[in-house]
């Protein structure tokens, strides 16, 4: 059994009770971004490397592992943070498959090399933050949703150093921003495939952007679907439910 730290606490991280994960209400716990872009990013089935960027407790590679028998590879930043992804690992029995690396994401040349992922994933920071007075008191939670160890151009710089010619990285991220990412992808060589906002419910505003680029491809953009989260009496949509549940 895996040791729990602090305000840690085990959670099911599916319906079927069949994965547990390690969370923090003052550290790290996820949200249904993470659960997005597990769904929406293309990944091989069987062989292959997986990066994912921004790790957190390692929630994405999780749920990347019940789809591929790809080797996953997370980078987190936060010390706290990362120890809680590797007993993720650990707890979920994933040690052959899944592996996790504490460090800067800019700085992982050394240790990863370059092009040598077939797909990275990556839900950053969303926030520029010009002044600590909009940051969160928290200083994991500012850490994790505002630029301050790296901006969206170091993330998607990361992103085309990792991935190989011809290989994939999606990216979960806010709406407000999407300009932001369409012209740092073409910068960085990778081209925008798929594109899908996602929306609190019918008649709102999309709260969240699913996109998925390949490296050195050509321009197709392909627009998706809106994906609602809830129908108007505030139960989950069935598309949201069988993405959230299985």
């Amino acid at each position: 059994m895996v040791k729990l730290y602090d305000d840690e606490r085990i959670d099911f991280l599916l319906a079927d009770e069949s994965m547990r994960i390690i969370q923090s209400p003052t550290a790290f716990a996820f949200s249904l971004d993470a659960v997005m872009l597990a769904h929406f990013a293309s990944i091989p089935k069987k062989r292959g490397r997986i990066l994912d960027l921004c790790t957190g407790n390692g929630v994405v590679p999780l749920l990347l592992s019940r789809r591929t028998e790809a080797s996953i590879t997370g980078v987190e930043i936060q010390e706290r943070i990362f120890h809680m992804a590797e007993r993720n690992v650990t707890l979920n029995e994933l040690s052959e498959q899944l592996s996790m690396i504490h460090g800067d994401l800019k700085e992982m040349k050394p240790i990863l090399g370059h092009s040598n992922f077939d797909v990275v994933t990556c839900n950053p920071p969303y926030f520029q933050t010009p002044s600590s007075k909009e940051q969160n008191h928290n200083e994991y939670l500012t850490i994790a949703r505002h630029e301050v160890y790296c901006t969206l151009e170091d993330v998607v710089k990361a992103c085309k150093l990792h991935v190989k010619p011809g290989g994939k990285v999606a990216m979960v991220h806010r709406p407000g921003r999407l300009i932001d990412i369409v012209a740092l992808f073409r910068a960085y060589k990778l081209e925008p495939k798929r594109l899908q906002l996602v929306y609190p419910k019918p008649g709102r505003e999309a709260n969240m952007l699913l996109i998925e680029g390949i490296r050195d491809g050509k321009a197709d953009l392909k627009i998706m679907p809106p994906l609602y989260i809830y129908n108007e009496d505030g139960t989950y949509t069935k598309e949201a439910e069988e993405i959230i549940y299985g």
